[in-house]
Parts: structure tokens; C-alpha cells; sequence
């Protein structure tokens, strides 16, 4: 994966994280950062390039996670997004698009699609 690809999956991401916040919000549960990039970490006193320093973060009711978002680290050779619900088998995993969208597969992964991840997620767990 080149370079510009990187960039894109991670401005992808930062969109990502603005959608899962937003939508967490709306529903009332809480969104929380769960890791920060290891090469954020140890970097000591070098500028930080990435749009964040994000990597993990968590979607949840009451202290317990529903659904779990994460963005590979830069080491990484096949760089990605993947989605997990807990407490199930089910997982997303997205790659950068071109345009500015992360892709499932060769469809595009929209706000509207997190939505209603999100609303299946809530009406399955009854919360």
C-alpha cells in the first residue's frame, strides 16, 4: 500500500471517529478512546504527522462496550479499519476508497450505514 493510500485510510478514519461520536450522541451512549497509536506514544519529542492520535475507540451502554472501531498502525503492511461487535462473531472490515470513503468490500461504507449498524446493534441487545 503506498504512502497516499496511508493518508487516505487515516483522514478516512478521522471521519469515521466525527460519525461514531455523533451517532453514539444521538443514541445516548457513551463513545470512549480506548487506545492511542504506539508510535504516538514513544515518540517522544517528534512532531506527530497522523490527523490523530486515535487508534482504537469504544461504543457503548452502562460501562460496557457494544461495538469496537479500530485503524491499523503505520507498521502495518495491508492497513485497515475493522468494526467488531462484542459479545458476537460479527466484524466489518474497511479499506480507504478513493473519493474520500472507506470501503466495505467494493461498497462504500456511508454514515447511513453506521446508522443502521448501530440501530440492528441497539434492537438486538435491547438496550
Amino acid at each position: 500500500m503506498s504512502h497516499a493510500d496511508d493518508s487516505a485510510l487515516y483522514t478516512q478514519w478521522v471521519t469515521l471517529l466525527g460519525w461514531l461520536e455523533s451517532s453514539a450522541a444521538a443514541r445516548g451512549l457513551s463513545f470512549e478512546k480506548v487506545a492511542d497509536f504506539p508510535d504516538y506514544i514513544y515518540r517522544m519529542e517528534r512532531p506527530y504527522d497522523l490527523p490523530t492520535t486515535v487508534m482504537s475507540v469504544s461504543v457503548g451502554v452502562g460501562g460496557q462496550p457494544l461495538l469496537i472501531a479500530a485503524v491499523s498502525p503505520r507498521h502495518v503492511d495491508l492497513k485497515g479499519v475493522s468494526l467488531r461487535l462484542m459479545g458476537g462473531s460479527k466484524h466489518w472490515h474497511l479499506h480507504a476508497g478513493n473519493g474520500g470513503t472507506l470501503l466495505e468490500g467494493k461498497r462504500p461504507f456511508t454514515r447511513e450505514r453506521l446508522d443502521a449498524l448501530l440501530d440492528s446493534t441497539l434492537r438486538s441487545n435491547a438496550v
